[in-house]
């Protein structure tokens, strides 16, 4: 089996366990606040969806809402896109929420992207240095970057399990 096709298998089991609970998300569940200290969405004046942010880790960390971590999801599986496609990459603000009824498809739509990004992938190019998220680091290769994308989509998908799990215990 090729390295290729062993990281596609792995991202195919992700992407079942990730898919499992996006399609039982209701919409009260994107933006349920899980504590007093929460990353959420808001709109702006505009009517553009903004993620709460601080570039260091505040303290005590906030709890994300399930739409605050779908934004997470599209905004480094989008910046991982732009890297392995050859495009520009996209600064952080230039990745939009589409809001609770669309963030789901907006997901299906980024696993179909990466899909086709991954099968393009030779031998050579996973053992070229990596563009991200590590910045062109000589010790980590394209491999790595789709190990890493597999690792954090997991660790993703058992983050909006939890919420969406706690939320309807609470109900």
């Amino acid at each position: 089996m090729h390295r290729r096709d062993l990281l596609r298998w792995q991202f195919d089991l992700v992407w079942s366990l990730l898919d499992y609970h996006l399609q039982r998300l209701t919409a009260a569940d994107f933006r349920w606040e899980p504590a007093a200290t929460c990353w959420t969405l808001r709109l702006d004046a505009g009517g553009s969806w903004v993620p709460d942010w601080e570039d260091h880790e505040p303290d005590p960390i906030p709890v994300p809402t399930i739409g605050w971590i779908i934004w997470h999801v599209g905004w480094w599986w989008s910046v991982t896109i732009d890297h392995t496609r050859g495009r520009p990459p996209r600064h952080r603000t230039e990745i939009a929420w589409p809001g609770d009824g669309e963030a789901v498809e907006w997901l299906h739509g980024l696993r179909t992207e990466w899909s086709a990004a991954m099968e393009a992938l030779t031998d050579a190019d996973l053992d070229r240095i990596a563009p991200f998220p590590w910045q062109n680091d000589p010790q980590h290769t394209v491999a790595h970057m789709v190990a890493w994308v597999n690792a954090e989509l997991m660790k993703n998908a058992a983050e909006i399990g939890q919420l969406r799990l706690v939320r309807a215990a609470q109900a």
